[in-house]
């Protein structure tokens, strides 16, 4: 069976989605390796960002457990020192229907561990 594609009521085409297949790391720790520098980055700039903006600017794996690992990233950034709260926003990411998410700004330490 394949899908057929009606044509709009002026007779043009439309284009047809793009579905990104969203890769998923093995482990938590291999995952890390590879968010953790993007974020310190983001973070350097000083600007205010919502954990999936920078997400899906790098097309950032998913960790091993998304609804834990995601926050869990953010919580060691703030542990760390490298971000802080900006405030709340409503989400960019597709499938989350707008809902509020946390923002956050990077500190000093960012700007000096980017350096």
């Amino acid at each position: 069976m394949t899908a057929t594609v009606q044509p709009a009521l002026d007779g043009s085409v439309p284009e047809p989605r793009k579905t990104q297949t969203q890769r998923q790391a093995e482990d938590y720790e291999t995952w890390l390796e590879i968010v953790w520098p993007k974020f310190i980055a983001a973070a350097a700039t000083g600007r205010t960002f919502t954990c999936y903006e920078i997400a899906d600017l790098h097309q950032l794996p998913d960790p091993p457990n998304p609804q834990a690992h995601w926050g869990r990233l953010m919580t060691l950034l703030k542990d760390e020192g490298y971000v802080r709260t900006a405030g709340w926003a409503a989400t960019s990411r597709p499938t989350a229907n707008h809902s509020g998410v946390r923002t956050w700004r990077g500190t000093a330490a960012a700007r000096r561990a980017a350096a």
